[in-house]
C-alpha cells in the first residue's frame, strides 16, 4: 500500500508520486483508471526506470525526480559530504536523462542541489528541504499559471485538450469554476498510451466537468463545424522564441486550429532561457515497436514496424498564447518572461 495522500481532496493524479521511509511510490499510469496499481522503488534506478518505462507521466516525473533525488542522498549515508554531492548530481544526470524532452526533470534536480549546496554537511537533510520546496513551488506556479489561462477562456467554451493530465490540468480547471466559466472539455485519446482517455478524460471527470472523449483524428472536422472554441495544452518545454514542445499530435491540432480560427493557448510555467528556438530541443524517438500494441495488446502485423517520435515542435505561427505562471505572452514575446523588469524566475 502506498503512503497516505499528500494533498488529499486532489484529483487521483495529481498526487500520484508519493514518498516513503521505504523509498518512492509511483502510480501506474499505464494501467490507470482500470486499475490503482503502486509501483514502489526502493533506490534512485528504480525510480528512472520507473520514469522510463511510462509509469509515471505528465507533472508526474517532475515529482519523481524530486523525490528519487531523495533517496539518492539516502543512498550516500556515511561518505563524505563532497563525495555524497558529486554521487548526488550523477544521479541527477541520471534522472534527467530519462526523458530528455522535457524541461521539468532538469528544474527538480535543480532544486535538489542548490538546496545541497547550501545546506551544510547533513546532504540528506538538505536534499529533503529541497524536494519539499521544489515540490510547493511547482505546485503554487501551477495554481497561478491555472489562473492566467482560464482568464482567457470563454463563458461556457468547449476546450479542446491533447495528453494533459494533473496539476496544470487542475489550475485550470479550478480557476475557470471558480470564475463561474463552466467550461467543457474534448479529449483526444492520445496513442499509442491513451493518455487522453484514460488521464486526462479521467481527471476532467474526477473535476466534475463536462467531458467528451474523440480519437486523435477527429478534432479538426470538429473545429470546422464550428464546436471547438479553444485548443488548450499543457508543453513539455517551451523556447525562448515561442516554439512549443509537446506530445506528438500537438502540431497537427494547432495547424488545425490556425486554419479554422481557433486559438491555441499552450501552458507553461516558464519558457526555457536554455533553449533559443525548437531545433535546441532533443526529441525522444521511443522504441518504435510502441506504436504496434495499445493496451499491452498487437495492434498491427509482425510485418509492420513502427516509429515513434514522442514529442514534435509546433512553430509560433500556429500559437496564439504561451500561458505562464506570470501571465500570458504572444509567442513572439515570451522571452519577455525574463526580462529584470518583471522580477526573476527559477
Amino acid at each position: 500500500m502506498p503512503p497516505p495522500a499528500a494533498h488529499p481532496g486532489l484529483p487521483t493524479l495529481a498526487d500520484s508520486v508519493r514518498l516513503a521511509e521505504d523509498g518512492v511510490h509511483i502510480l501506474d499510469r499505464r494501467v490507470f483508471p482500470f486499475e490503482h496499481r503502486w509501483v514502489h522503488a526502493r533506490t534512485v534506478e528504480e525510480v528512472a526506470a520507473a520514469i522510463e518505462d511510462m509509469v509515471t507521466q505528465s507533472s508526474g516525473p517532475y515529482f519523481a525526480v524530486l523525490w528519487g533525488m531523495v533517496l539518492a542522498a539516502r543512498e550516500t549515508a556515511g561518505q563524505d559530504p563532497e563525495t555524497a554531492r558529486e554521487r548526488l548530481r550523477a544521479a541527477g544526470d541520471r534522472l534527467i536523462a530519462t526523458r530528455p524532452t522535457n524541461d521539468q526533470p532538469r528544474k527538480a534536480v535543480e532544486w535538489v542541489m542548490a538546496s545541497v549546496h547550501a545546506g551544510g554537511d547533513d546532504v540528506a537533510a538538505a536534499a529533503l528541504a529541497g524536494a519539499r520546496a521544489g515540490d510547493e513551488d511547482y505546485r503554487r506556479r501551477s495554481r497561478e499559471m491555472g489562473r492566467a489561462g482560464a482568464a482567457l477562456l470563454p463563458e461556457g467554451g468547449r476546450i479542446l485538450t491533447h495528453c494533459w493530465g494533473d496539476l496544470y490540468l487542475v489550475g485550470l480547471v479550478e480557476a475557470a469554476l471558480e470564475m463561474g466559466k463552466r467550461p467543457s472539455f474534448v479529449c483526444t485519446e492520445t496513442r499509442p498510451y491513451l493518455q487522453g482517455a484514460r488521464l486526462t478524460a479521467e481527471t476532467l471527470a474526477e473535476m466534475g466537468v463536462d467531458t467528451t472523449l474523440v480519437t486523435d483524428g477527429m478534432p479538426a472536422s470538429l473545429m470546422r463545424a464550428g464546436e471547438v472554441d479553444a485548443l488548450v495544452t499543457a508543453s513539455d518545454r517551451v523556447t525562448m522564441d515561442g516554439h512549443v514542445i509537446n506530445k506528438v499530435g500537438t502540431l497537427q491540432l494547432a495547424v488545425a486550429a490556425n486554419a479554422f480560427g481557433v486559438p491555441f493557448h499552450a501552458l507553461c510555467h516558464a519558457p526555457d532561457p536554455a533553449s533559443a528556438t525548437g531545433a535546441d530541443v532533443p526529441i525522444e524517438f521511443r522504441d518504435g515497436d510502441e506504436v504496434l500494441h495499445t493496451l499491452g495488446r498487437r495492434s498491427a502485423s509482425e510485418r509492420v514496424r513502427g516509429l515513434y517520435p514522442a514529442f514534435d515542435i509546433t512553430d509560433p505561427r500556429f500559437v496564439t498564447t504561451v500561458v505562464t505562471d506570470r501571465g500570458a505572452f504572444a509567442p513572439d514575446r515570451v522571452h519577455e518572461y525574463w526580462n529584470e523588469e518583471r522580477g526573476t524566475a527559477r
